[in-house]
């Protein structure tokens, strides 16, 4: 008789955490199977680094239930600190560490062997591109390049399940496409991915699947696709207005509409085009706007529409 495989899924079981009569998490429930980058997305405060916590054990739910594969993670979080690898929003204490010496070092710790370790680290400094950087201090080392040592620290000996909390802060754009291509590799390798990001757009070129929390609810779930299904027949209206000038009236034809910066981004339907441009050259003629852009809604547009925010590209594209 062939002996059944492990399960290694991670499961997330009607888990609320109050402190005191505030409800930071409140019956958020969700898996993420081997081989799955999972994306938590939602805006600063929506309860995403509370739920992290508690995975690792920093956290005890004030009810529901954490599990890995055979393993109960609230009854023992020791079990959850060996086989979970975390990123924390914060840098990692490496200041008086090389960068390649820290790597290794944290995978030697985590269980690997030191020829594999060492190869691993080699490979992640190669693919993440800081090499040059590979043999200095952590002191000397700018904010984007200690992100990615810690990001190399967490996945050069991968746990069961790797949480990335919010991987690409300071990392510049460049190495942020190489990044985003590592986590999507990790998970190809077969292990469990677990991103938490209010980086929409990026996120949603890797992710398999995502949820959206907002005040500490589970508000959606799903693919990058079936969470834009409601938005199929709708496009996006970019119109960039002139430094100083306030948010005009929109017309009839706008379903929703938001200012980021001097960016007016708004939802129109498909066969609304016509109608939506010449409303944005009229603005131009009128020197209100200074030029528009005429695109499929995407992600972020779900986002803004479901927790009434913006993500972190959406605020940089307003600056």
């Amino acid at each position: 008789m062939v002996a059944k495989k492990q399960d290694w899924t991670f499961r997330v079981d009607g888990v609320s955490k109050a402190f005191g009569q505030v409800l930071a998490n409140d019956r958020i429930t969700l898996q993420v199977r081997p081989g799955e980058v999972y994306g938590l997305l939602g805006p600063n405060g929506a309860g995403k680094t509370t739920l992290v916590k508690q995975v690792i054990g920093l956290l005890k739910p004030s009810s529901g239930s954490l599990t890995l594969g055979p393993y109960d993670l609230v009854e023992d979080p020791d079990a959850a600190r060996q086989l979970c690898s975390y990123l924390p929003q914060g840098q990692m204490p490496i200041d008086s560490f090389k960068a390649r010496q820290v790597i290794s070092l944290t995978g030697k710790i985590r269980g690997g062997d030191e020829a594999s370790v060492r190869q691993r680290a080699d490979v992640l400094i190669e693919s993440l591109d800081f090499g040059e950087w590979g043999d200095t201090l952590g002191t000397k080392l700018s904010g984007g390049i200690k992100r990615l040592v810690g990001f190399a620290m967490v996945t050069v000996w991968p746990g069961r399940v790797v949480i990335l909390d919010e991987p690409t802060n300071d990392v510049d754009p460049r190495r942020r496409r190489l990044l985003w291509d590592e986590i999507r590799r990790i998970g190809d390798n077969g292990t469990a991915v677990l991103l938490v990001t209010h980086n929409v757009l990026e996120a949603e070129k890797s992710v398999d699947r995502l949820a959206i929390i907002n005040d500490g609810q589970l508000i959606a779930e799903g693919t990058p696709s079936s969470l834009k299904a409601e938005d199929r027949g709708r496009m996006r209206l970019q119109v960039m207005m002139v430094p100083g000038v306030p948010t005009p009236a929109t017309p009839p034809i706008v379903e929703h509409h938001t200012r980021i910066g001097n960016n007016v981004m708004a939802t129109i339907r498909e066969r609304d085009a016509g109608h939506a441009i010449a409303w944005a050259r009229a603005l131009m003629e009128a020197g209100q706007a200074e030029e528009y852009a005429l695109s499929a809604t995407t992600l972020e547009d779900v986002y803004i529409r479901m927790t009434g925010h913006t993500s972190e590209n959406a605020e940089a594209e307003g600056t």
